[in-house]
């Protein structure tokens, strides 16, 4: 690994995926590309961790469906979400027997456990990997800001946590669609304090990620159908294509944000676009 650049040597094939979203979600742009849209934002449980553990349940078992593999083909789940100890994600990963990697990256999450997932099976330790990312609104809110009942204000710069679940199978087989490698961010931290507006305190890592690759494999823009980021939505795409430029790299023919994609904002009041670590992993998995 050179610059925090992995090539998988053996490319480790995407065998199945499957994208499970909440009625919020289903009623944006990118609705129609879900495997299934929940109206019941409860998913049928008595709580909100519950309920979304019961998503990411069944986004697993939709995606080993699709494939038409069973559980015990699966040799380990990375799998993550945005709870303290990834509750949801143990709670989801209890019943399966399966060995169980629990990794909370944030909205980074869909990236690391699918990057975990490829040098699992691209080093030979496995033969198939489970990488599975959810979130939930209801969560997210009562977590990271206030409890439902509150009824706050909020900003422009405020995102819209979704309701949403991506599961990926990763395979040893050499079938197309394969991983090629990734590339590890880093921490960059250049002082934004508004805790309302994450897509600015995350477009410094999004560009220095995107730089180091580019530069590391000697690619260019061009030489991507799609330049695709989780949820710097409104705010932060723009900053990342101008940072990126100071740099001598332009990405703004290519570079797509999963979280300005999910919803229509002005209809949907979600202000500077969808977040969460499932609204980048529902996206992966439906529509990409």
């Amino acid at each position: 690994m050179e610059n925090s650049i992995i090539v998988f040597r053996n490319r480790p094939s995407i065998r199945s995926y499957a994208a499970i979203a909440g009625k919020k979600e289903s009623e944006g742009k990118m609705g129609q590309y879900f495997d299934k849209i929940e109206e019941d934002a409860f998913f049928g449980q008595k709580n909100w961790e519950q309920a979304e553990s019961e998503m990411q349940s069944q986004t697993l078992n939709l995606a080993l469906e699709k494939a038409g593999m069973p559980l015990k083909e699966i040799d380990c789940i990375t799998a993550g979400d945005l709870i303290n100890q990834c509750t949801v994600s143990t709670f989801a990963a209890r019943g399966t027997d399966v060995p169980f990697l629990g990794m909370y990256g944030a909205c980074s999450t869909m990236a690391e456990t699918l990057l975990t997932a490829g040098i699992l099976t691209d080093g030979g330790y496995c033969q198939n990997v489970a990488a599975v990312t959810s979130s939930h609104f209801s969560t997210a809110e009562r977590q990271f800001r206030f409890p439902l009942s509150y009824g706050g204000q909020r900003t422009p710069t405020a995102q819209w946590t979704c309701t949403a679940s991506g599961a990926v199978v990763v395979s040893a087989e050499t079938n197309s669609p394969r991983l090629e490698g990734g590339c590890i961010g880093r921490i960059c931290d250049l002082g934004v304090k508004d805790a309302t507006n994450m897509g600015a305190a995350m477009s410094p890592a999004a560009a220095d990620t995107i730089y180091r690759y580019l530069t590391g494999t000697h690619t260019q823009p061009e030489h991507y159908d799609a330049i695709v980021t989780g949820d710097l939505g409104n705010i932060g795409s723009p900053l990342l294509i101008e940072l990126l430029q100071k740099q001598g790299i332009d990405i703004s023919a290519v570079h797509q944000d999963c979280g300005s994609m999910m919803f229509n904002e002005e209809q949907q009041d979600t202000h500077a676009g969808g977040s969460g670590c499932g609204c980048s992993a529902s996206i992966l998995c439906a529509y990409f």
